[in-house]
């Protein structure tokens, strides 16, 4: 099972048992069993409320958060289906703003099952299945869907008509489903595109940006992208904002990292260009100062994990090197001393591409292995850590045991998201 989803409710858990004994385990692309498994559950997917549905390489998620934001900023009620999971599988699966509670997911997940055993279907499609169902039988006045892998064959993308589509920024993951080349990735997300939906589009390069053009094309999706249909840009601490509608200007996200203000514009650009649910300009005042998404460099609170450390510790999970760019970036603004980088990688991601990027920052670097998860090798990461320039590299055998080893200095913990998880859980400090 890819997740390694556990739960603490006894319930949801005997269903999680049952899930991973009838899947086949591991990520697999395809419309055709979600389709067997949606058709008989009613097709749920056909009485959502207007729907959000967001791909991406780096960001979707962000977008995501932005977009509940704005959306919640304007008195609405908001589902939202996002992955993976942090701590606690529930973090999926939000129904009208709250987190599902344990008694209905271990009810939602039976439902599922006892109709599609025999398709056996993945994880993410029962995840999918089971948030769907939820979705029709809750009031909400919309909902935001996070692609889960690539867009073409990924199992959200059973949704006919959604409000408006969104691609965040591109780049090169997961490269056993996906490939490698560029064009061929940007071809798979735009893929989600639906005739009469807006297809709104981050900035790409020229050869990208024609990719993505020839399939909104194909679905005749309307298309909309960055600094052509509309454009964003940071001054005096604001974000200016124009688009055919007019223009305006929003506070800077409080998420850090610049490539937060991207994520924050797209999903302005979402919003605006959809005419299924209304936003007035008070709430898109809100958004950026009210959205949050954890573990995109998050800096803890006191617990545990800080304790440990003796100072500010950070978490983020990108994990390919667009993201790690990215990182850098934030890295090389931070004031002070430099933070000392603790990082997991899982065995199938770009080691030397994630930390080629970093090498330049100046920050020592410990290598541990992602608990219940092939990994890269510690000892090898670390090594090749020294190779690529950083003024130190050395593993150890775990989180806490490459904390304790931190003294003061800041700590920013990188490379996967259930890294990420990890370090939240030993700090005590659950998503909600």
């Amino acid at each position: 099972m890819a997740d390694f989803a556990r739960s603490d409710s006894a319930a949801v858990q005997a269903q999680l048992d049952r899930l991973c004994m009838l899947s086949p385990g591991g990520d697999q692309l395809g419309l055709d069993r979600i389709t067997r498994l949606l058709d008989r559950l009613g097709r749920p997917q056909d009485s959502l409320p207007p729907a959000f549905h967001v791909a991406g390489t780096n960001g979707k998620g962000s977008t995501c958060a932005f977009l509940r934001a704005g959306l919640e900023a304007a008195g609405h009620k908001v589902h939202v289906f996002t992955s993976p999971h942090l701590v606690r599988f529930n973090e999926r699966i939000r129904l009208a703003g709250t987190l599902i509670e344990d008694e209905a997911f271990a009810a939602l997940l039976e439902d599922v099952l006892d109709v599609g055993a025999d398709i056996q279907p993945s994880f993410f499609e029962v995840a999918t299945a089971a948030a769907f169902l939820a979705f029709a039988r809750t009031p909400a006045d919309a909902c935001i869907v996070e692609v889960g892998l690539g867009g073409r064959l990924d199992a959200t993308n059973v949704i006919d008509r959604p409000a408006v589509c969104g691609i965040a920024a591109l780049g090169v993951d997961h490269q056993q489903f996906l490939g490698s080349d560029p064009i061929v990735i940007a071809q798979e997300k735009a893929a989600i595109a639906k005739r009469g939906a807006p297809l709104v589009v981050s900035a790409y390069s020229d050869a990208i940006l024609k990719a993505v053009a020839e399939i909104a094309e194909q679905k005749g999706a309307p298309l909309y992208p960055a600094f052509s249909r509309w454009h964003f840009s940071p001054t005096d601490g604001r974000l200016n904002y124009r688009d055919s509608r007019g223009a305006m200007t929003v506070p800077l996200p409080i998420l850090e990292g610049d490539h937060q203000q991207e994520n924050c514009a797209l999903a302005l650009a979402m919003l605006r260009h959809q005419d299924q649910v209304g936003v007035p300009l008070e709430a898109f005042e809100r958004m950026p100062r009210e959205a949050h998404w954890p573990a995109r460099l998050q800096k803890l609170a006191v617990g545990p994990l800080t304790e440990l450390a003796g100072g500010d510790v950070w978490i983020d999970g990108g994990h390919n090197s667009n993201a790690a760019e990215r990182i850098a970036i934030w890295l090389n603004r931070m004031p002070g001393p430099r933070p000392l980088l603790v990082i997991g990688l899982l065995a199938n991601k770009d080691a030397r591409g994630f930390l080629e990027r970093l090498g330049g920052t100046g920050c020592p670097m410990v290598a541990i292995p992602v608990a219940d998860h092939e990994c890269h090798d510690p000892a090898q990461l670390a090594r090749l850590a020294l190779e690529l320039g950083f003024p130190a590299g050395a593993p150890a055998a775990s989180l806490e045991a490459a904390i304790s080893g931190a003294s003061q200095s800041p700590v920013a913990i990188l490379g996967s998201l259930y890294l990420a998880g990890e370090a939240l859980k030993a700090n005590r400090q659950y998503p909600d």
